[in-house]
């Protein structure tokens, strides 16, 4: 049993988290190694949400408001680690859901969904995909088309660096969660959150409830406030102080 007074207590439950869901079909043998890699950037901001996160929050909060289309792409280790985060993101903004993996099988799309359903996700998109993203091999190029395809702003939760380049080349916004600043992904997308998942994605429900009070106009303003080059640069600062 994990005394709650550890000093790495939620970096040792999100572990557990990921490996229970690895045990379950639904985290692959890579997310395991991913998170440890995530882990060790979180360790250089030390561990909490950052001012150029925050910034970066209410930059994604109001491009996901301003979304016509706006969808939350799910992984395994999201799955694992904040799905109830992800049903209330997507609840707050309208915005779907659909899976979409690297290391993709029907039965770990068919327990993702359920672990989304589970949370009282009402529509999960993901399986049966009947498009794909062009320019990428891998199996991340299968999505729906109502989803991902169609969207005009994707969340991606965590390292996605070749398919945020596709998404991005497809004329879409694309907001990334991702823990380390100089990763292709975190160079490549619209809004990049230098941040914990675990952090940011309750972080977007809170900001996406308080700007919901604002016009288009103040949203637009707040988004075309937003430079993810300058913000990349504060989060490298961040890590050099540290």
């Amino acid at each position: 049993m994990m005394p709650d007074d550890h000093p790495r207590y939620k970096s040792l439950k999100e572990r557990e988290a990921l490996i229970e869901g690895y045990k379950k079909g639904i985290t692959a043998e890579a997310g395991l190694i991913a998170h440890g890699r995530g882990e060790a950037f979180d360790y250089l901001l030390g561990e909490v949400t950052t001012p150029h996160a925050k910034f970066a929050i209410k930059a994604g909060a109001a491009a996901l408001l301003l979304g016509e289309n706006p969808v939350i792409s799910v992984n395994g280790n999201t799955a694992a680690l904040c799905p109830d985060a992800l049903v209330e993101l997507s609840d707050a903004t309208g915005a779907k859901l659909e899976i979409n993996l690297f290391y993709r099988s029907d039965e770990r799309v068919k327990k993702i969904e359920e672990v989304l359903r589970d949370k009282g996700a009402k529509d999960v998109l993901g399986p049966g995909p009947d498009k794909e993203i062009e320019g990428l091999s891998s199996e991340r190029r299968k999505v729906t088309r109502e989803g991902i395809y169609k969207s005009d702003v994707v969340l991606v939760p965590l390292e996605d660096g070749d398919r945020t380049e596709a998404l991005v080349k497809m004329g879409k916004k694309v907001i990334a969660i991702d823990l380390n600043p100089l990763s292709r992904t975190a160079q490549t997308a619209t809004i990049t959150i230098v941040d914990n998942v675990t952090r940011a994605i309750p972080e977007l429900v809170k900001c996406v409830n308080e700007l919901k009070k604002l016009d288009k106009e103040e949203l637009l303003e707040i988004q075309g406030g937003f430079d993810n080059e300058e913000n990349l640069k504060d989060a490298v600062k961040c890590i050099r102080k540290l």
